[in-house]
């Protein structure tokens, strides 16, 4: 069975090649279509961003001094900082988990510092999302099951994929191809019917250990045109979207750390280059600011199409900062202490978060699934141990109210 190149410029239509822009030798160029089902305007499209091994004090309005996050700083003053949310667990794959369950790590693994592939009836916020008209994308690592397994992200909800399916590919940030999965996005010449794409597409530009593409700036521009090409609105019956995007930023790259000692990859420690720093902490530095400047495109895309206020965009860490690939927690002070999960949580929804919060209630992913659910008039699973913090972004409950347990 062959495929070839389909092109159609009906609205109803996504460009996958442009989602991804990738380079221009690629070898597949995709659209897919979905059927958009009634749903209801007002509903807010969701986005969760997350990044991994960024400790609470690594940003500028968490206390960081050595270097700034203007667009983060900017996102916790337009609408809530939280102080006391909580990293799922210590290691990434059940940390995501928790995310993806709204269910304690102990619930789901003994031991927490191993993977966790999801099974066949475990509910992610992902199908919760898209039982309820939403449509899904993932874009980053998943780390929750690989192709062959029942954990895949296009068997948990996700309409769209592009990504890692495993944290080694995911920590290498040139990368010589990226995992899609692209649904009715190719055409069967014998039946002249759509098919879904399933697989690895080369990066031509990294082939070889050439660095000629950034892996988070391919995220990024996947993100950015994701929203774009999903906006609510007439063509679509305004259905929203839930949109998770998960960078290894700044996570360090093991196998590079072996080879050369220093695992934080980035095109350019500036602007970091002049400082009396290690160059490891330089390059992380680095990686840091252009994290933050990730986040401001994608801000200013939303912007641009006019949805900055019926957006709900999470923004945190999947772990705390790790003594990894040449950096130590302590050169920028990234944790709290050895022992404490806390990550750095802000939550910007302008018209429905009131602006220049910072709040000191207690939560973590377990809590989001339920959150996400309220916010779109979803049916939320009932065996969960996390609970809706609607109240606490809205304002219907003092955000200094007592921690939970």
């Amino acid at each position: 069975m062959t495929s070839i190149r389909f092109n159609h410029f009906c609205r109803a239509f996504v460009l996958l090649a442009a989602l991804l822009e990738f380079s221009a030798n690629a070898e597949l160029s995709f659209i897919f279509t979905n059927t958009a089902p009634a749903a209801i305007p007002r509903r807010a499209s969701i986005i969760f961003i997350q990044c991994d091994g960024l400790g609470y004090g690594d940003l500028s309005c968490y206390g960081q001094t050595k270097y700034q996050t203007p667009n983060l700083d900017k996102l916790a003053a337009e609408g809530i900082r939280f102080t006391n949310y909580f990293a799922g667990a210590a290691a990434s794959s059940p940390a995501r988990a928790v995310l993806m369950l709204g269910k304690d790590a102990s619930r789901l693994v003994q031991n927490t510092d191993v993977d966790v592939p999801l099974a066949a009836d475990d509910i992610t916020v992902a199908q919760v999302l898209k039982q309820a008209g939403y449509h899904t994308g993932l874009i980053g690592e998943w780390n929750l099951g690989d192709e062959n397994s029942h954990g895949a992200p296009w068997r948990k909800g996700f309409d769209e994929f592009a990504g890692y399916l495993n944290p080694a590919d995911a920590e290498n940030y040139y990368a010589d191809y990226i995992f899609r999965y692209a649904p009715k996005s190719i055409i069967n010449e014998t039946n002249n019917q759509l098919e879904d794409y399933l697989g690895r597409e080369p990066l031509i530009d990294n082939a070889g250990g050439a660095k000629g593409k950034y892996i988070p700036d391919v995220l990024t521009k996947a993100a950015m045109n994701f929203v774009v090409n999903n906006q609510p609105d007439k063509f679509n019956r305004f259905r929203p979207f839930f949109l998770q995007v998960d960078y290894a930023t700044p996570r360090a790259n093991s196998a590079e750390a072996e080879r050369t000692g220093n695992g934080m990859q980035v095109p350019t420690d500036a602007p970091f280059s002049d400082e009396p720093w290690p160059q490891p902490e330089k390059n992380r530095a680095a990686m840091v600011a252009r994290l933050d400047g990730d986040l401001g495109k994608l801000m200013e895309q939303l912007g641009k199409i006019g949805m900055t206020n019926n957006v709900a965009l999470f923004f945190s860490s999947v772990t705390t900062a790790k003594r990894a690939g040449g950096v130590g927690p302590e050169f920028f002070h990234s944790n709290i202490s050895t022992n404490d999960l806390r990550v750095p949580m802000i939550v910007h929804w302008p018209g429905k978060i009131p602006a220049g919060q910072v709040s000191g209630y207690k939560w973590s992913p377990r809590d989001f699934l339920p959150t996400a659910a309220q916010i779109g008039f979803a049916n939320s699973p009932t065996n969960l141990d996390g609970v809706s913090i609607l109240p606490v972004l809205t304002g219907r409950m003092r955000t200094n109210a007592p921690a939970k347990n």
